[in-house]
């Protein structure tokens, strides 16, 4: 196969990167500002450096051709989720992976109901569901993660996936376990499709994050 990581030069995006090129033969387009400096560490012949920005839709487009699927590694707003989808259907890509932020649906729920929505707001009523919206009334074979907070802890892959309807309690995951979930899902381990997840480390129903 051949992956586009849209937004490759943040945590997630380069442990994706990693990942990937640890545990398949995929060949990956690492898309972002000045990402052939600064993730020039994983020069490679599988790995093709595009630098552009997301509102450049005709260079993500360009970005796109011949790609199998693409993983976006960040929370956008609709003007650019609206490009994405657009410059992806021209380059013939159907498998897309978005991140997106929990409560779209006023599905966190249990005791870390009270502390997310006064650290985040009311996100159902914020221009991110309209983002996930968009997402899935496109046609591609879509899977937006609606991520909880995040924190680093090498070797913790471990991870809860809530569907779309169901409650989210999960306080915490970790970037690790994110990021082998989009892992799985593109190699199919996870099988997802047209799907809107959220994503939390199990036992973790906390009032808040443990780290905070």
């Amino acid at each position: 196969m051949k992956v586009l990581i849209l937004g490759a030069a943040g945590q997630i995006g380069q442990m994706v990167t990693s990942d990937l090129l640890a545990q398949t033969d995929d060949d990956l387009v690492l898309f972002g500002h000045n990402v052939s400096q600064r993730l020039a560490e994983f020069e490679s012949p599988r790995v093709t450096f595009v630098d552009g920005d997301f509102l450049e839709f005709d260079k993500v487009q360009q970005a796109a051709e011949g790609v199998d699927a693409a993983y976006l590694s960040f929370v956008a707003q609709p003007d650019i989720i609206t490009g994405v989808i657009d410059a992806l259907d021209k380059a013939g890509v159907k498998r897309f992976i978005a991140a997106n932020v929990p409560d779209l649906y006023q599905e966190v729920s249990g005791p870390f109901q009270t502390w997310y929505r006064q650290n985040t707001g009311l996100t159902w009523q914020t221009a991110l569901k309209k983002s996930a919206d968009l997402v899935e009334n496109s046609d591609l074979d879509y899977v937006i993660l609606r991520i909880t907070w995040l924190y680093n802890q090498e070797n913790n892959t471990k991870i809860h996936v809530s569907e779309k309807g169901e409650p989210l309690t999960e306080a915490q995951v970790t970037r690790q376990a994110v990021a082998q979930f989009v892992v799985d899902l593109l190699t199919g381990r996870a099988d997802y499709h047209r799907a809107n997840l959220g994503l939390g480390e199990p036992n973790t129903q906390f009032t808040k994050p443990s780290f905070m």
